[in-house]
């Protein structure tokens, strides 16, 4: 899958998209659904990813707290999240 670092280091010095933490943890949480390009041993492509601190991350990948029904609607909305606020500050839009 693609792999691109400009758009995985827009984490940094983010807050995360689930929790609001501002806690210096955040990443680009790639997602863990197979229609995201998620493989036995692959990520998801790049695209398909979320600002999340470590402690979401941690309970998204992890935690037993999560139905697998949750865990997806958790990727999902995270996801969108994110997309959303990359396009509110510009950081992606039309070509």
């Amino acid at each position: 899958m693609l792999r691109e670092p400009k758009l995985t280091r827009l984490a940094d010095g983010e807050s995360c998209v689930m929790c609001e933490a501002q806690d210096g943890t955040i990443v680009w949480a790639h997602s863990n659904l197979a229609e995201h390009g998620k493989g036995k041993s692959l990520k998801a492509h790049d695209c398909m990813g979320a600002f999340l601190c470590y402690k979401c991350h941690a309970e998204l990948d992890q935690g037993r707290d999560m139905s697998r029904a949750e865990r997806r609607d958790f990727t999902l909305t995270a996801i969108c999240r994110t997309h959303l606020r990359l396009w509110q500050q510009g950081k992606v839009g039309l070509l």
